[in-house]
């Protein structure tokens, strides 16, 4: 299961979507998230549909590292569609106790596990076509217009924050399966048995990757101080980022989109 988690890490491509700027990859990440949830009809989330997968296509980026994310989330997402089938109008089709399953509940539920295998489809790509450090040099410069009401130096503590828990997320998902791999090979059985048995046998796996998570963050302090880090105060980037016209063509994809998105929507 933990290699299935493959949030935080960065597929190295040279496609179009790795190339965009990454403020306008994070705003309109947010934006299209937006939009995906107020598609209201089949057209509009079928438009919906369509882009997201085009994205998936232009990225580049292999179809089952995106399938790895939904193996993760399976559970979550059926837990949602099934509670969502009790709520919604229509016909009835299927009846038990007080509650009631409708052909509205059925619209209902599909539409939300679509919506929301849409969202980690969106999310990814903008992960895996994006390094950590642009991803929170990108959210830093969005936010800096806190800096005018005295929040500059929380604005770059946070994305120093973001930078370092993107960066740790593969190493402490490869430690976990390395001590799990050792607690199997010493005949801890973590797979079998009732679940209180189950969440026992976790226990001799996170004090260990605790105990090691501490020591790399007492580490990772001790690295900086060598290296003076005070702060954001005086700090510049090596690479500054730039809006470049393949950024306004990809802005204005997602503008007609969006645009559909609402279209579709009043006139169906």
């Amino acid at each position: 299961m933990l290699k299935d988690i493959t949030f935080g890490q960065y597929y190295e491509s040279r496609s179009l979507i790795h190339r965009t700027d990454p403020r306008l990859k994070t705003v309109l990440l947010i934006a299209l998230i937006v939009f995906i949830f107020l598609a209201k009809n089949a057209l509009s989330m079928g438009l919906s549909v369509l882009f997201v997968l085009s994205v998936m296509a232009v990225s580049k980026v292999p179809v089952k590292l995106y399938l790895k994310n939904m193996k993760a989330i399976l559970p979550v997402l059926i837990f949602t569609g099934i509670i969502n089938l009790f709520y919604g109008e229509g016909e009835t089709l299927v009846s038990f106790w007080k509650l009631e399953i409708t052909t509205g509940g059925i619209y209902r539920a599909v539409f939300m596990m679509v919506r929301i295998t849409l969202l980690i489809f969106l999310s990814s790509a903008l992960t895996y076509t994006t390094t950590p450090n642009d991803l929170t040099d990108a959210i830093e410069s969005l936010l800096s217009p806190l800096r005018f009401v005295g929040l500059k130096s929380a604005v770059h503590t946070l994305a120093m924050m973001m930078t370092i828990a993107l960066r740790f997320i593969p190493t402490l998902i490869e430690e976990a399966e390395k001590i799990m791999n050792a607690q199997k090979a010493r005949g801890a059985d973590l797979e079998n048995g009732k679940l209180t048995e189950r969440v026992k046998a976790l226990i001799p796996i996170l004090i260990p990757l605790l105990i090691s998570s501490v020591r790399r963050a007492y580490e990772l302090a001790e690295a900086m101080e060598c290296r003076c880090y005070n702060g954001g105060e005086g700090r510049t980037r090596m690479k500054q980022m730039h809006i470049k016209p393949r950024d306004f063509a990809v802005l204005a994809v997602c503008a007609v989109v969006c645009g559909g998105i609402i279209t579709l929507n009043i006139m169906f």
